[in-house]
């Protein structure tokens, strides 16, 4: 298995790639990487990768044109290098939340970057919590749908916290809240919420006991942080204690570290699916996800079954 695998990190997860690498015990792959003055991406392979089952390692985070772009070019270098297999790690797939019409002459964006990477060359996506399950239809290849449910549930039950309520921030995250209640064997309430303008959002109704309760937050992402502030605010208006935050994701953008260090947080949970800045809150859990991504390409390489590496069937 491991004369026939190389593994190579993109600009945004060096980190991550290396820690993969290591879990296989194989050397992470030599590449270089760099821009002309121009802005161009430049790629070259410092091995050979001929016939080799190629895993390039990318999570599109920001800056995420630039990286989309620098992952495409390493896909056609793989390619024209006669590699057998190029396949994707993207622990976090950009471009996510859009996909889906919702107004009238709107991109389905999601779509898009799957035909795209489809088309330049990729046989194979591994990637992690999608914000719309649905987006594994968009490719025409395999897609390996991992989870990072298990990691955090057991980072929290770890932590036997008491008069826990595991809560939605959204309709659109109650299904994973419910299966992360379950496994917590805690109550489970939602939130609904609208949003006037990207990036912003209101509570409006909360469903669900809440008061004298640790909240614990579920969400598959955090950006701005906007919308967390405003659930654990509404949440302490109802006589709920400081809540506990878990994200997959950890996007962080702009001032969002700043904003989320907040008295109404006890703790923030994510995962290592995007590379963080040096620097961060104390109040800031990082979970690593590389020993499921070395998991899955060890199950991939020795032609096993995906579905085996989580406590149950549907993600």
């Amino acid at each position: 298995m491991k004369e026939k695998m190389r593994i190579f990190s993109g600009s945004s997860s060096p980190e991550l790639s290396a820690q993969i690498a290591e879990r296989l015990g194989v050397p992470l792959g030599k590449i270089k990487l760099s821009q002309f003055k121009s802005g161009e991406t430049y790629v070259h392979y410092e091995e050979s990768i001929r016939n080799m089952d190629v895993f390039l390692v990318q999570s599109l985070s920001h800056p995420i044109n630039e990286l989309f772009v620098e992952l495409m070019v390493m896909i056609d270098a793989a390619k024209r290098a006669s590699a057998g297999t190029i396949n994707l790690i993207i622990p976090y797939y950009g471009y996510a939340r859009q996909e889906r019409k919702s107004a009238p002459r709107e991109p389905i964006s999601a779509k898009m970057v799957a035909d795209v990477l489809t088309t330049v060359g990729a046989d194979r996506i591994i990637t992690i919590d999608l914000h719309a399950s649905a987006i594994q239809g968009f490719f025409n290849i395999p897609v390996d749908h991992l989870t990072a449910l298990d990691l955090i549930s057991g980072y929290l039950r770890d932590k036997q916290i008491e008069d826990a309520v595991v809560v939605s921030p959204d309709a659109g995250r109650a299904y994973m809240a419910e299966k992360l209640a379950n496994r917590l064997d805690t109550p489970f309430a939602m939130m609904i919420k609208k949003r006037p303008a990207h990036n912003e959002s209101v509570i409006t109704h909360v469903i669900g006991d809440v008061e004298g309760k640790t909240p614990i937050i579920i969400e598959d992402l955090i950006d701005t942080g906007t919308t967390i502030v405003n659930v654990v605010e509404s949440l302490k208006e109802r006589g709920a204690r400081e809540a506990i935050v878990c994200a997959t994701h950890g996007l962080f953008s702009g001032a969002a570290l700043q904003r989320l260090d907040h008295p109404y947080i006890r703790e923030l949970i994510v995962t290592d699916s995007i590379s963080l800045p040096p620097g961060h809150l104390d109040r800031l859990t990082v979970l690593s996800v590389s020993p499921m991504l070395a998991h899955a390409v060890r199950i991939i390489m020795e032609g096993g079954s995906i579905a085996t590496m989580f406590s149950d069937v549907g993600i």
